[in-house]
């Protein structure tokens, strides 16, 4: 079994900032990926920033250059470092982890969210 922890999300002021940190813990072989998805009310869920291993972080071009995804592999740790808040950031954000167990089959594993509110 593996658990996803999130914290940092709460309520700031236009133009401020977040850091969202997830863990994740529980049978782990290896990450192969580690992502962060969004989703407002009324809105699909959508992907706000990914981090494959070995890989080159990418963004929504709604983030990108205000929101920084970043991850330390010895604490099976992603972040997102979010700057220069809108009210349009306001979400419920998730993080999403991709996992390898020992057989190497591979698992997609979510949070249970975190919500982000900016005022405006």
């Amino acid at each position: 079994q593996v658990q996803l922890v999130e914290s940092g999300g709460g309520l700031v002021q236009a133009g401020g900032s977040l850091r969202l940190s997830c863990v994740a813990s529980g049978t782990i072989f290896s990450i192969f990926y580690m992502g962060w998805y969004r989703q407002a009310p009324g809105k699909v869920r959508e992907l706000v920033a990914a981090c494959p291993t070995g890989g080159s972080p990418s963004y929504a071009a709604s983030v990108q250059d205000r929101f920084t995804i970043s991850r330390d592999n010895a604490k099976n740790t992603v972040y997102l470092e979010m700057n220069s808040l809108k009210p349009a950031d306001t979400a419920v954000y998730y993080c999403n982890v991709g996992i390898t167990d020992a057989y190497l089959r591979g698992t997609e594993y979510w949070g249970k969210g975190t919500l982000v509110t900016v005022s405006s």
